[in-house]
């Protein structure tokens, strides 16, 4: 039987060549993907009837934006890294890598001195390079700052990796003040560094950190267990209602509140435990949701007690243990005890200290119970069921513990949320907040607290950091609202994540139980889907 072979596909295409059919394939691709999510909008006239909006020219920037990515890392990224793995024929060496020619001394100099004259001139940017301008020269600033903590993160790594826990925590316990500091300096005042500190101590501090105890809470459950809960939120909704309702109807204190909405949490999250005791895999995940969903819609419908989709509001501010008060009006006002200028930012990093107090003791916890029995049962629960069975641990147990001490975590900062926030409503215990707290627990690696904890912060801080880009809607127009992109950006970043990392930022597995010397295990010796 004869072949044929066409001398067109002999012809083996070059770099450039190759990297327009892809950029073309890319271009497409996105237009398939985008044309009815960016392409066109739907919004309300005057006269209150739907229409649809073009943005045609925001998705053809984004088209243009990702064939220009496509073709520069098909002609110029692959041949690069391809060269990386080649050694140089006189010295037997392979090239210095990707990472020490980026990061240099000359460029971390020229780095810090952007950031020191940018500093230096803040207070006239505006005046100097007019409205436009001056927000490109601030994310300017931003990215010489980033880069110069990247080179020092860079070549200091080892000594970082050696006191990773230490030194974050320090890190953690120092940040509102260096914030305050920061602006103090910045603004010429001690008022001025607590005032601006409101945002940075709040968005950038309260919120990552109430992310990071909500996935550690649910890594309890996914990650040690391997129980895929997808309405985890359930149960940071009861914590959150246990404390309004109670506050606001008894007046009880919240340290008391506190225990009270983790016992609840943890009651419901033994209620979810007995259905699903025999469900695994897809079929547990289906019912966790409905679960999750269940508890939203009995809180919109039970209007008597809940207040239905109004929500509750004047809920109490929390106290420190009665002696502090941060009600202005109460006697033992903070600012009144101390003898201090009256500002909002004490709350607000009393609150901080307080949810990181939560954090560390949430990670405490978790180590502790890891080294029980019952956390090896939870592990080997998540690696085989059936074998774990066979040694004669009880599932059933095993299971409804981790149920409720996830739950009982959740619940814990759902009061918390409820303190912070003032006001609750069923928006913000919706199923999109199990989805983020999983995918937390997933990129950072499942059963691994640092890695979570870095994935909170990269993906939790990013979105919160688009807030910060108002320069480029002189790029896409008044309109562009950088924080509506945040779920784009994170898709997109679970993406490269997954691609990169298949296991999450920490991949490795510390075992429990070692003989002689502790090892961490590779995540790639693990059976796939088991954590």
């Amino acid at each position: 039987m004869a072949v044929t072979v066409s001398p067109e596909r002999d012809i083996v295409a070059n770099p450039i060549q190759r990297a327009i059919r892809e950029a073309l394939y890319a271009g497409a691709i996105v237009l398939g993907l985008f044309v009815l999510f960016i392409g066109l909008k739907t919004d309300q006239n005057i006269s209150n009837e739907l229409i649809l909006v073009q943005r045609w020219g925001l998705l053809a920037v984004l088209m243009i934006a990702t064939m220009v990515g496509r073709f520069l890392y098909v002609a110029y990224g692959q041949p690069f890294l391809a060269k990386q793995k080649i050694a140089d024929v006189a010295t037997g060496l392979l090239p210095a890598s990707v990472a020490t020619r980026f990061f240099r001394l000359p460029y971390f100099i020229a780095a810090i001195a952007i950031v020191a004259v940018l500093v230096l001139l803040a207070g006239s940017l505006d005046g100097l390079l007019g409205p436009a301008l001056a927000g490109y020269a601030r994310f300017v600033r931003a990215l010489a700052i980033i880069y110069a903590l990247a080179w020092v993160i860079y070549y200091f790594r080892a000594f970082i990796l050696a006191h990773f826990s230490g030194l974050g925590i320090t890190a953690l316990a120092l940040y509102p003040i260096v914030v305050v500091l920061v602006l103090a300096l910045y603004t010429g005042s001690m008022v001025g560094g607590f005032q601006g500190s409101l945002k940075w101590v709040d968005n950038f501090g309260i919120q990552i950190l109430i992310y990071v105890m909500l996935a550690w809470g649910l890594n309890i459950v996914v990650g040690l267990a391997g129980l895929l809960d997808l309405g985890y939120v359930a149960f940071y909704a009861v914590g959150a209602y246990a404390y309004a309702l109670l506050g606001t109807h008894f007046g009880l204190s919240f340290w008391i509140l506190l225990p009270a909405a983790g016992a609840m949490a943890a009651f419901w999250g033994v209620m979810l435990g007995f259905p699903v005791l025999r469900l695994r895999g897809d079929y547990l995940a289906i019912v966790t949701l409905a679960f999750g969903e269940i508890i939203r819609l009995v809180i919109i419908n039970w209007r008597e007690v809940t207040n239905g989709s109004a929500g509750i509001s004047g809920i109490p501010k929390v106290s420190f243990f009665g002696l502090i008060s941060f009600n202005v009006s109460d006697p033992n006002y903070i600012s009144k005890v101390l003898g201090i200028a009256q500002s909002g930012a004490y709350y607000k990093i009393f609150l901080y200290y307080l949810i990181l107090g939560l954090c560390l003791l949430t990670a405490f916890v978790t180590i502790r119970l890891r080294r029980m029995p019952v956390g090896r049962a939870w592990e080997a629960l998540r690696e085989d069921e059936i074998a774990c069975r066979s040694l004669g641990i009880n599932t059933t147990t095993t299971k409804l513990t981790a149920f409720a001490t996830g739950a009982m975590f959740g619940g814990f900062a759902g009061s918390f949320f409820a303190a912070r926030q003032g006001f609750v409503s069923p928006e913000s215990f919706i199923f999109l907040e199990s989805a983020i707290i999983l995918a937390i627990v997933v990129l950072g690696g499942m059963g691994s607290l640092v890695g979570i904890a870095v994935a909170a912060m990269v993906m939790i801080g990013g979105t919160e950091a688009l807030r910060e880009l108002d320069f480029l809607k002189q790029v896409f127009g008044p309109d562009f609202t950088p924080e509506l992109y945040r779920m784009l950006l994170f898709g997109i970043a679970m993406v490269i994540v997954m691609v990169w990392k298949p296991r999450g930022f920490v991949g490795s597995r510390e075992p429990t139980a070692f003989l002689k010397i502790r090892r961490a295990v590779s995540g790639s010796f693990t059976k796939e889907g088991h954590g």
